[in-house]
């Protein structure tokens, strides 16, 4: 998602970087922490923090979003007392990363009021990804290796085939190596008993 924005190191992380018409942050020496994320105002709708950049959000194509509203009603309509599914919502993995998965599951107890911005990673039982073009790497590798790093138990990640359908790659915790292990690949039906029972048609997609 987006492009990360980097800078050379500036003595103060107030200084501000003009573009146009538009002021952009430039980052402190060590880079900005979770903290900076949620305090700095202005930064757009759905920025995230990786390895202690800011990575903001480009457009994003119509499969993104109707591959994101098919899981996510997927997810719902199975979804067991004690869990929740929400969508692009911080996660926070360390003091410098607090990346935004297109869809998680989180556990009932760590879901707050209405004003809540972030979980904890601990909180999260599955992180779902849809690759975009422009952020690839981050939703294959960076993405998939800080979430496995932070003890995540599941994650998806999820492309668009040559006729537009998702076809879903799911992911186990390997908890001893704390990486993620294969445990399939879903093109027409994405069957799962992991986090939970799930069984979403993924053709289904051609009638959104």
């Amino acid at each position: 998602m987006g492009g990360t924005m980097t800078a050379e190191a500036l003595p103060e992380a107030s200084q501000l970087l003009r573009r146009d018409d538009s002021t952009w942050p430039v980052p402190p020496p060590d880079g900005y922490t979770v903290d900076d994320l949620f305090t700095l105002h202005d930064l757009p709708p759905h920025t995230e923090l990786i390895d202690g950049s800011l990575v903001f959000v480009s457009p994003q194509r119509k499969f993104h979003t109707l591959a994101m509203y098919l899981l996510e009603q997927g997810l719902r309509s199975h979804v067991p007392e004690g869990l929740r599914v929400r969508r692009e919502m911080a996660v926070v993995l360390g003091k410098r990363n607090a990346p935004e998965p297109d869809l998680v599951v989180v556990t009932a107890e760590a879901d707050g009021d209405q004003c809540q911005t972030r979980y904890q990673a601990a909180d999260v039982l599955l992180a779902v990804e849809v690759v975009s073009p422009d952020s690839e790497a981050r939703d294959r590798d960076t993405k998939p290796h800080k979430y496995a790093g932070a003890g995540i138990p599941n994650f998806w990640l999820v492309e668009m085939t040559e006729n537009g359908r998702p076809v879903v790659w799911t992911y186990a915790l390997d908890p001893v190596n704390k990486a993620y292990v294969s445990t399939g690949v879903h093109h027409d039906r994405l069957k799962l008993s992991d986090p939970y029972d799930i069984d979403i048609d993924l053709t289904a997609i051609d009638k959104l």
